[in-house]
């Protein structure tokens, strides 16, 4: 259970930060957000407020920003929809109601012609079920919409779409997301920086070694910072030098010469499979000192996630070299295992899971790739170059063979995913 909510809790956070520098930035743009919802599927709760919709929506994994004229924001009512309209003293429709789910008893209930909810701003329909005779109705600039499932969220005119704002605006909004990733990568690592009291700093220039517990090293008797001479007969003076030769390692033993204080001794080491990994290791690290100074503190939480971007960006270097390999992603399911396990060593190893994640989802999300953040800012500057927007239908079309990549991708490291952590 401890894990379920501690899941929850990070990738919502993760998400809503996310979402809400999207909704930060349009705001600013003078993009109208009609809806900021947390969770997915079915809504069960909502208000509203300066011109936006926020909902409680049922799945806690996820969210989104609903922004004024964008891929996934669609006002379309269909000829013959059912409706209800609410009409003010000037004769003008405040609200427009196509839902069943939530009746308002004193509004005008019609069949709708055909709305132009954009430019014209106008209704026609028929009243109170008379086909006879159409009538038209101009519609406010600010009229709410009632959606099929209840949700009520202000119409989006021309002028507050998102295609409306300036490009310079529009390339902001999209990359606002990716950016509160980052600043909450580092506030997380700042947080953990501070809590710890100190940044353990290795060492790679000595052939002291950090001992991991349980590790098999550790079972064969090697005690914290001792020095490994040797390895399978080779010299070693420097941490580097120990895992090169460690790593090269062929035979199932790993032969060393180990002193501890003024001892030397040989011993043979057998090296341990890893859990969720086929990778089997001996169990040692660089030596480590702690550097308490507010400098270091200071300097981990700005410098971890970049760290961590370096290393992401030599991941994906790799497979243009060595092939492309799922085992180097991560989905919900791996995030989930990774989770549980972190949800037992406490709230510094949260946060800085927290920490890790965000930078994650945010360099990821700036991959130019259709469907993305990065893919977006990629048509943005397109339009830079062009001078002019590409079509709604190219944009479109590009936008879904990204989704269909995405949605391909997001299957198989799932499935890759239940096979390494549950079914192996």
């Amino acid at each position: 259970m401890s894990a379920i909510i501690t899941f929850i809790i990070v990738f919502g956070v993760i998400v809503t930060v996310h979402e809400f520098g999207h909704f930060y930035m349009a705001k600013r743009s003078g993009i109208l957000v009609r809806e900021f919802a947390i969770g997915m599927g079915p809504k069960l709760v909502n208000f509203k407020k300066n011109g936006t919709t926020y909902t409680l929506r049922l799945l806690p994994l996820g969210g989104y920003v609903r922004m004024a004229g964008t891929q996934d924001d669609d006002d379309e009512i269909k000829p013959g929809t059912p409706a209800s309209i609410a009409i003010n003293d000037q004769n003008v429709v405040e609200r427009i109601n196509i839902s069943k789910k939530n009746p308002y008893v004193n509004d005008l209930p019609v069949q709708i012609v055909k709305a132009d909810l954009v430019d014209k701003l106008e209704i026609v329909v028929y009243e109170n079920g008379d086909e006879s005779q159409e009538k038209t109705y101009h519609v406010d600039h600010d009229a709410t919409i009632v959606e099929e499932d209840g949700t009520e969220v202000l119409i989006a005119p021309r002028d507050v779409q998102f295609q409306s704002a300036s490009l310079l605006n529009r390339i902001l909004t999209n990359f606002a997301g990716p950016f509160n990733n980052m600043i909450l990568s580092i506030v997380a690592y700042l947080l953990v920086a501070f809590m710890l009291g100190g940044i353990p700093e290795a060492h790679t220039d000595t052939n002291q070694v950090n001992i991991a517990p349980d590790s098999a090293i550790q079972k064969a008797g090697v005690k914290q910072n001792d020095r490994i001479l040797e390895v399978n007969g080779k010299k070693t003076s420097t941490y580097n030098q120990v895992q090169k030769a460690v790593a090269s390692n062929k035979k199932k033993q790993v032969e060393l010469v180990v002193k501890h204080k003024d001892n030397v001794r040989q011993i043979k080491v057998t090296p341990q499979k890893q859990k969720n990994s086929d990778k089997k290791l001996i169990g040692i690290s660089p030596k480590t000192t702690v550097d308490r100074s507010f400098g270091a503190k200071l300097k981990y939480g700005f410098t971890q996630p970049f760290v961590i971007v370096a290393t992401i960006i030599g991941i994906l270097g790799n497979m243009f070299t060595t092939g492309f390999d799922l085992n180097q992603f991560g989905g919900p399911v791996a995030i989930y295992s990774l989770t549980s396990q972190v949800s037992t060593q406490g709230i510094i190893s949260i946060i800085s899971f927290i920490g890790m994640l965000s930078i994650n989802l945010g360099f990821m999300n700036l991959l130019p790739i259709p469907a993305l953040d990065g893919g977006k800012l990629l048509l943005n500057f397109v339009e830079g170059i062009r001078g002019k927007p590409i079509s709604e239908e190219k944009e479109g079309i590009v936008n879904l063979i990204g989704v269909a990549i995405l949605v391909t991708l997001m299957i198989a490291v799932t499935w890759n995913d239940i096979q390494r952590f549950f079914i192996h």
